[in-house]
């Protein structure tokens, strides 16, 4: 974390884990708010077997981050995820970068370890750390985006956090552009134009030139690269136009912006505010940087795993 947090006091100590594609951050939360180190172990990899790895592993780690000698009395386990969550079942309904599809985690958790489990979606988890703790706190309508290797958001309407039996967020899909093949099968959702992955490929097509990810590409801006510019540019117009779309329909206070690509910094935030002001919208939400950091998923699920005690 970026700097200590404290939650308050709870009636029990709380494991919270944030399950990425390639990385598990798993924290134990103390009933005083405090929060122990992160520790970080790499994904199962994806496959038929994936879900079942994951819950052992985590079923391990409960039971080695358990606080002394009590074991796991008076706890909860939280546990967020990528992909399509139904928090009211417990499912995690698709994640097709893990290999899943339907798998009941909450009642399995439940049955493994015999305590108060939470289970749902990590870009929702992150986002309400966001509007508890972070840059969206005193905000009633807020979203909070996640750029990273897809796109994701948390929707805040009224002080509520929209779910829609998981469905809700999918701001990655968005129509922006009329090109532009997307891994869900339409053309020209946002995700295909401005997301981690799509930018580092489309200047990879363009300049012929194949580059690790995006942080590279943005590199490559700052030299001067021509095709840098021209693909980081449409990523940001594609971008300023999604928050456009976003803002007709639920009317932000505030736009939160974290994941991988705001690390850019005045590279995307500057050229962004351009965007938007272009676009002419009567009214525009403010944009802000996410302040909690990479460990936000996992305060986000202690906050939630912290209601099940």
């Amino acid at each position: 974390m970026q700097r200590e947090l404290n939650l308050g006091p709870a009636n029990g100590s709380v494991f919270a884990f944030d399950v990425g594609g390639t990385t598990i951050k798993a924290a134990l939360i103390h009933p005083d708010g405090t929060m122990g180190p992160v520790h970080r172990m790499p994904t199962p990899a994806a496959g038929r077997e994936t879900p079942w790895r994951l819950i052992d592993l985590i079923e391990r780690t409960v039971h080695t981050l358990s606080p002394g000698s009590g074991g796991v009395s008076h706890c909860a386990t939280a546990v967020v995820v990528p992909g399509i969550v139904d928090e009211e079942t417990g499912t995690g309904v698709l994640a097709h970068n893990l290999g899943w599809k339907d798998v009941p985690f909450r009642s399995i958790f439940e049955q493994k370890l015999q305590m108060p489990i939470y289970f749902g979606h990590d870009v929702r988890a992150a986002g309400l750390a966001e509007y508890r703790l972070g840059a969206a706190s005193g905000y009633e309508n807020a979203i909070i985006m996640a750029l990273g290797t897809g796109i994701a958001a948390a929707l805040f309407v009224d002080g509520r956090l929209c779910v829609a039996r998981g469905k809700a967020g999918e701001v990655g899909h968005l129509r922006v552009a009329a090109h532009a093949a997307c891994s869900c099968g339409a053309t020209g959702c946002l995700e295909a134009i401005s997301s981690a992955a799509a930018i580092a490929r489309r200047y990879s097509a363009r300049s012929g030139i194949k580059v690790a990810g995006a942080d590279e590409v943005v590199r490559r801006l700052r030299d001067g690269d021509r095709a840098a510019e021209e693909v980081w540019g449409e990523a940001v117009e594609a971008l300023a136009e999604a928050i456009v779309q976003i803002s007709a329909l639920l009317g932000p206070e505030v736009v939160v912006l974290g994941g991988g690509l705001a690390e850019a910094g005045t590279d995307l935030f500057q050229p962004l505010q351009d965007a938007l002001s272009d676009l002419g919208a009567a009214t525009l939400p403010l944009i802000l940087p996410a302040s909690l950091g990479e460990d936000a998923g996992v305060v986000g699920a202690a906050i939630a795993g912290r209601q099940q005690l």
